[in-house]
C-alpha cells in the first residue's frame, strides 16, 4: 500500500464531512422542512423557497453518497492494500459535469482532484502488485 492509497479515502471522507457542514451552514431550509413534517416537504415546485429546500437536501444527500464511497474505499484499501480504479472514475463522473455546469463557482474541483489522485493510487498499487507477482 502506498501513501496515496491511504490518503484518498481520507480525502473523500473529509469532502463528505464538508458537504454536511455546508448543508447546515449555507442559507438552508431545514427549519421549514422540519416544520412541514419532512414528508413531502420538498415536492411543491411553486413554493417560494423550493430551490433553497432542494439545495439543502441535495447537499446532504451528496454528503451521504461521498461518505459511503469514502468508507467503502477505506475498507477496500485496508482489505486489499489498493484503491479500486472505479473510485477515481466515479469521482470524475460526478466532478466533471458539476464543474462544467457550475463553472467557476463550485467546490466540485475537489472531486476532480481526488478522482485523479485515486486513479494515480490505483495505478501505483497495480504496478507494485504486478512487479511482486512477476517475481
Amino acid at each position: 500500500m502506498n501513501g496515496l492509497a491511504r490518503w484518498v479515502p481520507r480525502l473523500i471522507i473529509a469532502t463528505a464531512l464538508l458537504h454536511f457542514v455546508w448543508a447546515l451552514a449555507q442559507p438552508n431550509a431545514w427549519a421549514a422542512i422540519a416544520g412541514d413534517g419532512f414528508l413531502g416537504s420538498v415536492v411543491d415546485t411553486e413554493a417560494p423557497d423550493f430551490w433553497v429546500r432542494e439545495s439543502s437536501v441535495w447537499f446532504m444527500t451528496c454528503g451521504v453518497a461521498l461518505l459511503a464511497l469514502g468508507t467503502l474505499t477505506l475498507h477496500a484499501v485496508r482489505t486489499t492494500g489498493r484503491v479500486p480504479a472505479q473510485v477515481g472514475w466515479y469521482l470524475l463522473a460526478m466532478g466533471v459535469p458539476l464543474c462544467v455546469l457550475y463553472f467557476p463557482v463550485t467546490g466540485s474541483w475537489a472531486l476532480l482532484v481526488i478522482g485523479v489522485l485515486a486513479l494515480a493510487a490505483a495505478r501505483r498499487t497495480d504496478g507494485a502488485a504486478a512487479k511482486a507477482g512477476a517475481r
